[in-house]
């Protein structure tokens, strides 16, 4: 008879006694095939009598193993049978051995497939596929019948397979990477217990290590009081910072809305990250409300040209509130003077948020946290540790100098259900209406048990070799032909051309800047395609498309470095 697998999955709980030679052959048992290659039956689970099977084939072809096994009976096929046809078992509700023997196989994919091969340099960034294909190949559909749990592993990897490895140390594309294994536990620690920061009550030890966290990170910044959350991003605590600014100078705004409001001005440089304008959009503000401030050729903002953007805000009817002044800009890595934005907003009274997001990791280093000289003076910043610490997405901090429980009276809307007074305890360890969200996941976990192995001298070497390295990749990007720096950097951004053969010595013929733009989308696409690397690349003002490398990998090593020169002119020696 032909027993070659149809295609489907049959599951059962076979009831009995199976002991010795019947048991290992019931796991071991080969389907006869038409072809080589032989069909195992599996032994999912074992339960007491019970065993849990699974078979890519028919009915008839799991009779004919049990027969062979010695299982022969009419009652024991009829139990199958019932179980197989009526109930499959394909859900592992309410079998805790069954789920951690899955959960155990989906750890040991990962290690393999991720921490070992997705952080070694001799395996590829990325295995690139059209989006049809890729459709195709990772099966997408959800079905109405479940599936068998080596198809389930199967799908792990083939997620695996195909996604970018961030870990990669040939991964510069982000301004996150790398893989912290002391993170990853906290995140795996995290995601196991499945909790929502919003009281005390579900979550006591993350509240109370929330705030440890957060207080360090004052501290960092210089101040020895204040408040602080975390958010889901960055850009959320931007606006954050917007929609604080706003209520405590107009308080009413939270009943009234915008009809509590005059016209509003808000500030911030040309380089600024886009979540500015999203934040003023989302809040009701209007894009136009966001006064852009020049900035210098480095990408620094202008500190009279703030002043003199203020003047005319007022004198055309708008009242300011607030500058958002950048700590790391996206693409060329300024550090805006902070000391000199803080001077004008303490003259007119304005709010001051400092966007460090990208750069707030470099105030864990003595050598360079000069950058950030004045950070103190401001009312919130915005950090990610996600970022340059390499902690793992999402970790970002909003943190504030204010201590009259700002974040709860702006945002808070004291939901019955949630944040009962008559407590227990102290209610004022209920955080969740800090923010808007209700469900709110945690986030301090990864950062606190990262800390707590790395200590702030192992953080602050991070930061340091994230220095050097950038260092290292200009002296000798300088050594090599066809290539040219955008300009020096001050942080671990490093902006450069690869000028290819046939445009070197050229730069002052007519269409080279039109040539020079096409160069970088060309290589980006030979190298994801090749699955060699990634490095990001963008236009910039009137400058053509330029590569932006980011060294942010704690893993990176000169070796990396030197590659990333030695592919590009590979990739790049035919144009």
């Amino acid at each position: 008879m032909d027993c070659s697998p149809p295609g489907s999955s049959v599951h059962g709980i076979f009831p009995g006694k199976h002991t010795g030679v019947s048991c290992h052959f019931l796991l071991q048992g080969i389907f006869p095939t038409q072809g080589s290659n032989p069909h195992l039956l599996r032994l999912l689970h074992r339960q007491g009598d019970s065993l849990l099977l699974s078979h890519q084939g028919s009915l008839e072809c799991i009779y004919q193993t049990l027969n062979k096994g010695g299982l022969q009976s009419a009652g024991d096929r009829k139990n199958f049978l019932l179980m197989a046809d009526s109930q499959p078992f394909l859900s592992l509700d309410g079998d805790p051995v069954a789920a951690e023997a899955l959960l155990q196989d989906v750890f040991g994919i990962v290690v393999d497939e991720v921490i070992r091969k997705g952080t070694s340099a001799s395996e590829k960034v990325c295995e690139w596929k059209e989006p049809e294909e890729l459709k195709q190949l990772l099966d997408l559909e959800l079905r109405h019948e479940g599936e068998s749990q080596e198809q389930i592993l199967e799908h792990c990897r083939a997620v695996i397979r195909y996604s970018v490895k961030t870990c990669h140390p040939r991964f510069f594309n982000q301004l996150f990477s790398g893989l912290d294994p002391h993170a990853l536990a906290g995140r795996i620690v995290t995601e196991s217990l499945n909790t929502s920061q919003y009281t005390y009550e579900i979550a006591p030890v993350f509240v109370l290590m929330e705030e440890e966290v957060l207080k360090k990170l004052r501290a960092l910044v210089g101040w020895s009081s204040g408040d602080g959350v975390f958010c889901p991003g960055g850009s959320i605590s931007n606006m954050y910072a917007v929609n604080l600014a706003r209520y405590q100078r107009y308080p009413d705004c939270k009943q009234r809305g915008l009809r509590a409001l005059p016209p509003l001005a808000l500030f911030t440089s040309k380089e600024c990250h886009y979540s500015i304008k999203k934040g003023a959009a989302f809040l009701g503000l209007g894009t136009d409300s966001v006064r852009v401030v020049e900035a210098d050729e480095r990408g620094k903002m202008i500190p009279e040209d703030l002043e003199r953007q203020i003047s005319l805000a007022k004198a055309e009817g708008a009242v300011p509130f607030l500058v958002s002044a950048t700590s790391g800009t996206t693409v060329l890595g300024a550090f805006d003077p902070l000391e000199a934005i803080a001077d004008v907003c303490q003259h007119h009274g304005l709010w001051l948020h400092v966007d460090a997001a990208w750069g707030g990791s470099v105030l864990l280093s003595q050598t360079h946290r000069h950058l950030l000289a004045g950070i103190q003076r401001a009312d919130s910043v915005a950090w990610n540790p996600h970022k340059l610490l390499s902690t793992g997405l999402q970790c970002s901090a909003l943190l504030l100098r204010d201590t009259s429980n700002l974040l709860k009276r702006c945002h808070g809307s004291q939901a019955s259900y949630l944040f009962q007074q008559d407590k227990f305890y102290d209610v004022a360890l209920d955080t969740g209406d800090k923010v808007v969200q209700c469900g709110r996941r945690v986030d301090c976990l990864k950062l606190w048990l990262m800390w707590k192995a790395q200590g702030g001298q192992g953080l602050q070497r991070r930061v340091d070799q994230a220095f050097a390295l950038a260092r290292y990749l200009v002296e000798e990007l300088k050594k090599r032909e066809g290539f040219e720096l955008v300009m020096e950097p001050e942080f671990v951004n490093v902006c450069f051309w690869f000028v290819p053969p046939s445009l070197r010595g050229k730069k002052e013929s007519p269409d080279y800047s039109e040539r020079l733009s096409k160069v970088a989308p060309i290589l980006k696409e030979r190298m994801v395609r090749k699955g060699s690397m990634m490095i990001g690349y963008q236009p910039h003002g009137t400058r053509s498309n330029f590569f932006r490398m980011v060294v942010a990998n704690p893993a990176l090593t000169r070796a990396d470095m030197d590659f990333l020169l030695n592919e590009l002119e590979r990739l790049g020696q035919d144009l």
